[in-house]
């Protein structure tokens, strides 16, 4: 294990910035911090420390942790905040495949983990596992579970956000092969990163799959709908999508948390 080095984590009130999201337009509640109401990385990382408080976690395990690029990148003090669990008091490990996880910022320790092989941990070992948009690149995902499972303590919580199997989005996606997502993403999300670009399966997307995955656990799951992601930065398409998000059923959302209790 590798301790980061500390960074100091902004906790005096900043002075409010002009947005130049032309999205204010629907959402003019974004003057504030740069979030909506309908925020979804808000809404699951409420639920993450609440699922923390609940299983008063001491040590959390930020599973496919990636570099924390929303710790350089994202424009709301607010949301990083929300997502930096180090300020729940707990301990926090983050682990990837990617060799980046070991410069990540908002942890006390950082693992690099090989694929298909045992995480390097001991049974029981964290209250709380937190995994943001990696169930979507996991190809064994019986192997996975039953890790996740093992590391996870009694009474404790995983939790997890990825794309919905069912989604429309994931839907589109499937007419793109794996080896054009780098290029059409450029497109549709000028801002995204090709190093933050993975291959996906969709094997650990649904409420059944989870279910099926991680028997004798508690399964709780929440669709979420929250603003357009994938618009070019055009205007019109955004309010397409708009439209489209008041009028899809739950099943057919962007996106689905899940938060699965170990019972004990």
């Amino acid at each position: 294990m590798t301790k980061a080095a500390d960074i100091p984590t902004n906790t005096s009130p900043a002075e409010p910035q002009p947005v130049t999201d032309f999205t204010v337009r629907w959402h003019p509640e974004k003057g504030i911090d740069g979030f909506s109401a309908i925020d979804g990385t808000i809404m699951f990382f409420t639920f993450v420390r609440t699922c923390c408080m609940k299983a008063n976690a001491k040590d959390v395990l930020d599973y496919g942790a990636g570099r924390g690029m929303f710790w350089y990148e994202d424009p709301s003090e607010y949301r990083k905040t929300l997502r930096d669990l180090r300020t729940t008091g707990a301990t926090v490990t983050a682990c990837d495949i990617d060799a980046n996880v070991m410069s990540h910022p908002c942890s006390h320790h950082q693992v690099k983990i090989e694929p298909l092989q045992r995480l390097p941990f001991d049974d029981d070992s964290f209250d709380v596992i937190v995994s943001e948009n990696t169930f979507e690149h996991i190809e064994d995902a019986d192997f996975v579970a039953g890790e996740l499972k093992r590391i996870l303590r009694p009474g404790g919580y995983l939790c997890a956000r990825t794309p919905n199997r069912l989604g429309y989005l994931r839907l589109l996606s499937g007419m793109v092969p794996n080896s054009l997502h780098t290029k059409v993403l450029s497109r549709v999300q000028p801002d995204r990163k090709a190093e933050d670009v993975f291959p996906t399966v969709y094997k650990m997307n649904s409420p059944s799959q989870i279910k099926a995955l991680f028997p004798g656990c508690e399964v709780y799951h929440s669709y979420t709908v929250g603003e357009p992601s994938y618009f070019f930065g055009n205007h019109l398409i955004y309010a397409g999508f708009k439209l489209i998000h008041a009028l899809i059923p739950a099943f057919l959302a962007p996106a689905v948390s899940f938060f699965i209790r170990k019972q004990g």
